[in-house]
Parts: structure tokens; C-alpha cells; sequence
């Protein structure tokens, strides 16, 4: 494969970028809906999607110090949205699970996120969706193997 020109990577990069910016921000004003901070929905959203988690795997995750995830975690268990639980296979091991709240506002706020964006595709034809989410797909794949 040839190599792109620079100036129509440097166009895609401010795209991306002025959009990851608005859909950042977009999320906030949705999230002011909801008693949580946006660190603790990146964190419920690790734990909706992955499952249960010890602090350190949800750390790792958040690109955070356990020690300020544990004070994340102590938060949302304070607010009935994550618990502690013992790793059945070892005692030892804590693990946070998400609980019915929490999972109740992270579908919401997906949901909410997703209109938004089907909002924004209005004007797009079927193919033109379709093409850019192909599109997209592969630009992730081929960054997470890179």
C-alpha cells in the first residue's frame, strides 16, 4: 500500500479530533442528568462491558493510580451503583461489581449518547452509514494492533 499524503492524514486527525472533542462534550451535558462524575462513568462502563473487575484491572483500564480508582470506587459504592465482592475462586481477591444502578444509568446514557449520534445521521444516506462505519471499524482495529 502507498503511503497517504500527510495533508489528507493531517484533515482526517482535526477531523477526529473536533469530533471525539464534541461527542466528549455532548456526553458531559447528558451526564449532568445523572449523580456521577464522568471518571465514574468511564469506570461503569468498564465494569458493563467487561464485568467484574479487582481495582487494579479497573485502574489499568482508566489509565489511573489504584489509588485514586479506589477512592473512584469508594464513591460509587457510597452511591449503590458498584459493590465489593470476594473472587469466589480466591478469597483474597476483591472484585467490584456493577449493581442494578449502575447498570440502569449506564444503559441510559448510552442510549441518550446513541440518539444523539442517530440525530447526527440524519442527513446521511444508508451507504454513506454503512460506508463510515466500515471505515471506522477498520481504523480501530488497525490501531489497536499497532
Amino acid at each position: 500500500m502507498t503511503s497517504k499524503p500527510l495533508e489528507h492524514v493531517a484533515d482526517i486527525e482535526k477531523s477526529l479530533r473536533h469530533i471525539a472533542a464534541i461527542i466528549k462534550q455532548k456526553g458531559r451535558e447528558i451526564l449532568n442528568q445523572y449523580a456521577i462524575t464522568p471518571p465514574q462513568f468511564v469506570g461503569l462502563q468498564w465494569l458493563y462491558e467487561l464485568g467484574d473487575m479487582t481495582i487494579g484491572e479497573l485502574s489499568g483500564k482508566m489509565y489511573l493510580a489504584c489509588s485514586t480508582t479506589t477512592d473512584l470506587i469508594d464513591r460509587m459504592q457510597k452511591n449503590e451503583l458498584v459493590e465489593r465482592v470476594k473472587d469466589p475462586a480466591d478469597r483474597r481477591v476483591v472484585r467490584i461489581h456493577l449493581l442494578p444502578e449502575g447498570e440502569r444509568i449506564i444503559q441510559e446514557v448510552i442510549t441518550k449518547r446513541q440518539e444523539y449520534l442517530r440525530d447526527m445521521f440524519e442527513s446521511f444516506t444508508d451507504e454513506e452509514i454503512a460506508i463510515f462505519e466500515k471505515s471506522l471499524m477498520k481504523l480501530q482495529h488497525e490501531m489497536k494492533r499497532k
